[in-house]
Parts: C-alpha cells; structure tokens; sequence
C-alpha cells in the first residue's frame, strides 16, 4: 500500500471536493473512508461504527475510497479532487493539529475522540548496541523529523516509515525515536512482548487528535456526530473503544499539569492543513532514508544569527516563491505544511529551532518534490529572507551556506518581529 501514516494528513487541505453530505440523514448509507495504511485505521473503524450507530446513522466503509498516489510526493492532489468527492462522505481518522490549521473553510470536523501525540520512544531493556547516545530516529519527511529537529546535538537515523522507526530502537540502531504514538500501539500489537519506555515530547508539532472530517455543507451531518460522540463521552463508551491506543498515564499527567492547549475550533473553525510531510511517499523518500545526519556539529558556530544583506532578501523571496510557496505559502502562513513564520514558528523567546539546525533540514529535504536539488548560496539566500520575514535586519555582510549551517542560535522573533507581535 503506498500511503503510509506519514502520507495522509496534507489530504486535509485537498479534500474541498469530498461528496456532499446534505444527504447524510436520508436512506442512503453514508460513506466513510479510513485512511489505508494508517496505524489507527482498525480503531478508526471501531469508532466510526459506533458513533453512526449511535448517531441513527446508516453508514458502509468505503475499502479503497482514498487513492493511493501517482506522483512522487504521496497522494497525489490531481488524484484527490478527482476521486474523492465521488466515494467518501466521511473521512475517520482525521489527524488535527492547532499549530497546522490553515485559514480554509473547505472542510468541517468533529470534536477529537483520542489524543494521538508523537511521542519519544526508547526500548524498555535499553539495549542499543552500535548506536551513539545521540542517535534519534525519525520518519522522513513527517512531523517526527521536524520535531528531532529542535534537538542538539543528536544525528538522525532516517527511516521510511512509523514502523522502520521504531524497530530501529526495536533493533539498536538507535537510541530512541520521536514516532506518532498510534503506530508504537501498531508495532506492540504486532510484536508480542516487545515493550518500550515512551515520553512526552516537547514541540509544537507534538500534538494531534483523531477527529472526523465531513464537506463545509454537511452542518447537519456533523452536528448529529458530534452529539453522538458527547453521548459516547458520557457513558464511557468512547473510552473503552480507546482505551488501549491511549496516552500512557504519565503523559496525561504531564498535560493535564500545563497550560491549557490550543483549542482545535471542530464546528466551523479552519481546516487542517497539516505537515506535507505526512504525504510524503515511501519510495520517493527511500532515496534519503536510513542515513546518519548531523544537524549541530560544526565545527565553528556561529555567534549570534548570521549575517545576511538586502540583495539576498530579495533573491531569497523570489525562490521561494517559486520553491516554497505552494506548501508553505506566499506569505509563509502555511497552507499543505506549517508555517514558517509567527510565534509558532519562531517565538519571542524560548524557541527550540536553532537557525543552524532549520538550515540544515532545509538545504537537506527541501523542496519537497526534489530535496538538495538547490545551491548551497540559493539555500542561504531562502534562508535570508525566512529571517528576515521573522523580525531579522540585514547587515551588510552576506549569509554563506556555512554560516547559516554553523548557526546554534536559538530562532527566536528578531527585534522587529517583537515589535510587530507587540503592536
């Protein structure tokens, strides 16, 4: 099956044709697609099943409803809008994160029925032979990749796949892996026996819940959902239908202990449009995976965010635009991937980014369709002008490839981002 967990949730932005489900409440069953491949796929179901029955709703699981890819960055959006809007009225198992919401009103969602983070996962028996204590594996090109990123100095393992992630700490390749916690629930249920130690990461881009996602017209659908989900709460059925994919206690306890989340504005708030890396195709990303990368291992940091001058400001935005911008945005908001801008992106303090290590996973996995296809100097000019939409004046002397690369400064808002956000 060539969608993978890390290749679904960008359909979240492409979906404006799913099937009209104003009808939702007549004779004819509604139909739900799951996402193939998915680690919670089986408990997607589960869930969906229950809910519609609860709901009075009579519902049939579409089996190929969501087309595999014909391109090499996963599912292809061609292949989406064309086949979409004709078998799916539902899609279960939506996976929504508050720092990838975009500003589209495309799609509607019910409220979360399981938090689904990702997670730091590091074998129970702590055996990692041949692996460093630095080694961290990661799924390229998928939000666990963007969170390894914001760690120091650690190399990464590439892998293909939730799976080939874990069983590199499974195996001792690696130390630990930052993994999307349905598919650590995925690979114990398939490995009997095999356990893990498993933490809270801390990133922006940890945090997920499982929703259902309908068409912007289907209030009427989604409402009767929604209720029925409420209902689910109320008796504890939702809770025993979860109860084994949820966070470990531990977790909980460390979440309950924050700050309230982000709220996630299910009923009419925009639609998700998360990390275009969770589309990424298993073959297209094999030519990168399984390789050693250090991110913050130069040889001579740079002090303080390095240099860049006006000149490449302005060649950095027009290869981004051309570039960058169809995922990310003309304006960095973010569209199929996150933003790259805004205190999200880079706060007005206490960011866990350095400048060096976003450098280096750019240069390195960017653009997403032929990642390195760039020169080192078009990188460091793109980079320019990302520092320079987050608050960064230019100087006079020009950012080199080795600079931005040697770069252990943290990426908080430079001065005049602060003053912006101040305003």
């Amino acid at each position: 099956m060539k969608t993978h967990l890390h290749q679904f949730a960008a359909v979240a932005a492409t979906v404006a044709g799913l099937a009209t489900a104003s009808s939702a409440l007549a004779a004819e069953p509604i139909h739900i697609c799951t996402f193939p491949g998915s680690p919670s796929a089986a408990l997607d179901k589960v869930v969906a099943q229950e809910a519609f029955k609860t709901a009075g709703i009579a519902a049939t699981f579409v089996a190929d409803g969501i087309p595999g890819g014909d391109d090499d960055d996963g599912v292809s959006l061609k292949a989406l809008r064309r086949t979409l809007g004709h078998g799916c009225d539902v899609l279960a198992g939506f996976p929504r994160s508050s720092v990838a919401d975009a500003a589209s009103g495309a799609m509607r969602f019910s409220r979360g029925y399981l938090r689904t983070d990702y997670v730091s996962v590091e074998a129970s028996t702590k055996t990692h032979e041949g692996a460093g204590p630095d080694v961290v594996a990661a799924t390229y090109g998928s939000p666990s990749q963007l969170i390894a990123v914001q760690e120091q100095h650690v190399r990464f393992d590439l892998e293909n796949t939730p799976d080939l992630t874990i069983q590199a700490v499974a195996s001792g390749r690696a130390t630990r892996a930052i993994v999307w916690y349905p598919a650590v629930v995925a690979y114990q249920q398939a490995h009997e026996g095999q356990q893990f130690d498993v933490r809270k990461t801390r990133s922006p881009y940890s945090n997920w819940q499982l929703s259902f996602a309908f068409s912007q017209d289907a209030k009427a659908l989604q409402k009767k959902v929604d209720r029925a989900l409420g209902a689910m709460v109320a008796d504890g059925r939702l809770d025993t239908l979860t109860h084994a994919w949820a966070l470990p206690a531990s977790i909980q306890a460390a979440q309950a202990a924050q700050a309230a989340p982000a709220r996630f504005a299910y009923m009419d708030g925009p639609v998700a449009a998360a990390s275009r890396g969770m589309l990424r195709d298993a073959a297209y990303s094999a030519r990168n995976a399984g390789h050693i990368v250090k991110i913050s291992d130069a040889a001579a940091p740079a002090a303080g965010a390095p240099s860049f001058d006006n000149a490449q400001i302005a060649h950095g935005k027009s290869l981004y635009g051309s570039n960058c911008a169809k995922c990310h945005g003309a304006n960095m908001q973010g569209i199929t991937a996150p933003a790259l801008s805004g205190p999200a992106f880079a706060p007005a303090s206490g960011s866990h980014l350095t400048i060096g290590g976003i450098y280096t996973y750019m240069s390195t996995n960017m653009p997403a369709d032929r990642p390195g296809k760039l020169k080192d100097d078009e990188y460091a000019d793109i980079m320019a002008y990302l520092l320079s939409a987050n608050g960064y004046g230019p100087g006079k002397a020009k950012m080199t490839a080795d600079s931005a690369r040697g770069s252990t400064t943290l990426l908080n808002a430079g001065p005049l981002g602060v003053a912006h956000a101040a305003k």
